[in-house]
């Protein structure tokens, strides 16, 4: 069958001016060069480019040079820790009306600086009753395992920064820790 093409105007009750094939329908339209960069290749481009923009990020290079920051922290005469003891600490275990346990535990925190050591000193009764008041509203099973001790040292680190505010704590660690 030999195609042609028929104008709306032709056909009696069209108006619009769509050409038609022989049966009837419209025909299908070309993209022009305009259309086809608009609808294909420009968001090609724009999804090309933030993938490499992504990808760029996740490799590092849009980082600032890490050289100084490797060589100062190689560099153990850059960092300045100390290490401040706590007096030993020994409370009740919360254990509901049964048989009563203890924590016994002695504690070292990690200063950056030389400067927070007075602070930790002048606000040392802040530091011992905010311990105190968390280490005896915890139970045996709570000090159980690695994650129980972790999550004590992390609650711990929270309430001596707390206590000493403008000095800062880097961290605390346990030097003796008995449950009886």
């Amino acid at each position: 069958m030999v195609g042609f093409s028929v104008r709306m105007s032709d056909v009696e009750d069209g108006e619009s001016g769509e050409e038609l094939d022989v049966e009837g329908e419209p025909q299908k339209k070309k993209l022009s060069g305009k259309k086809l960069v608009l609808m294909f290749i420009l968001p090609g481009l724009l999804l090309a480019l933030a993938g490499g923009g992504g990808g760029a990020y996740f490799l590092g290079v849009f980082d600032p040079p890490q050289e100084e920051a490797a060589e100062q922290a190689e560099d153990p005469a850059n960092q300045q820790v100390l290490f401040y003891d706590l007096p030993e600490i020994l409370v009740n275990l919360n254990t509901g009306g049964k048989q009563a346990s203890y924590l016994k535990i002695r504690v070292a925190l990690e200063v950056g600086n030389e400067e927070a050591i007075p602070v930790i000193e002048a606000m040392m009764p802040r530091v011992i009753d905010n311990f105190q008041v968390y280490l005896r509203e915890l139970r045996r099973e709570d000090l159980s395992g690695s994650a129980g001790i972790y999550r004590i040292k992390e609650e711990l680190l929270i309430r001596v920064n707390s206590a000493v505010q403008p000095a800062h704590i880097n961290d605390v660690l346990f030097k003796e820790m008995l449950v009886q």
